[in-house]
């Protein structure tokens, strides 16, 4: 795998509202920075789209660009997918962001005794638009972070809707934790759990491999 390429997304976005608010989520960033360390490790070259999170990997193998916004990973996607074998989106993208006159940006709304009301628009779905232009030998790896009774209907359901090769399902709980109790969905529909609760750091080469044994599968014909 050392000549291979690994494009990983993670942390959150945040969306401006203004100058200095902005609309977000709890994503720590741990899951993608783990992800990123372990396959440098193995020996591929990483490539991790980073948002405005606080964790973020020491290991100078790998190259870090930060985003803040899902305008900005949208741009940093079009860009460095068509170079990378296999791309893993962890990223927590809002799924809607404010839908406000630029002109405040520069500025700040001010408090007001009357009740303000904030719209909201849906942002891109960035993992199925690089997935409708990829190329037939590149992997394709989605996150999903649902209530735990909905996690598995809600895993396949993003798989099929993706048109991805595989789709890691946490449970919320998971956000901004120490340690994920996650599982895998394959294209074909096996599925794939670790035998107990992991950190994320130990989750990461557990998952790091299923996706080498994926890639593998994908160039030679050949599934263990």
């Amino acid at each position: 795998m050392t000549s291979q390429h690994m494009l990983i997304t993670a942390g959150p976005t945040h969306e401006p509202i203004d100058a200095v608010r902005f609309l977000g989520n709890r994503s720590s960033g741990r899951m993608g920075s783990a992800l990123a360390t372990a396959a440098a490790a193995c020996g591929w070259r990483v490539t991790l789209l980073m948002g405005p999170a606080p964790i973020v990997p020491t290991d100078t193998r790998i190259s870090l660009i930060r985003f803040r916004t899902c305008s900005d990973l949208q741009a940093l996607l079009r860009e460095h997918v068509p170079k990378a074998d296999v791309l893993v989106m962890a990223a927590a993208v809002a799924d809607y962001r404010p839908k406000v006159d630029p002109a405040f940006f520069g500025g700040k709304f001010r408090r007001k005794s009357e009740k303000l009301v904030l719209e909201l628009e849906p942002t891109p779905d960035l993992l199925a638009e690089v997935a409708s232009t990829r190329r037939p030998d590149q992997m394709m790896v989605g996150f999903a972070l649902e209530p735990r009774d909905e996690l598995e209907a809600s895993v396949r359901a993003k798989l099929e809707r993706k048109k991805v090769d595989m789709v890691v399902g946490n449970p919320l709980e998971t956000m901004d934790s120490e340690s994920v109790e996650g599982m895998v969905l394959f294209k074909d529909g096996r599925i794939e759990r670790p035998a107990e609760k992991l950190a994320k750091a130990a989750f990461a080469p557990w998952l790091l491999e299923k996706i080498e044994r994926e890639a593998m599968a994908r160039s030679t014909g050949i599934r263990h």
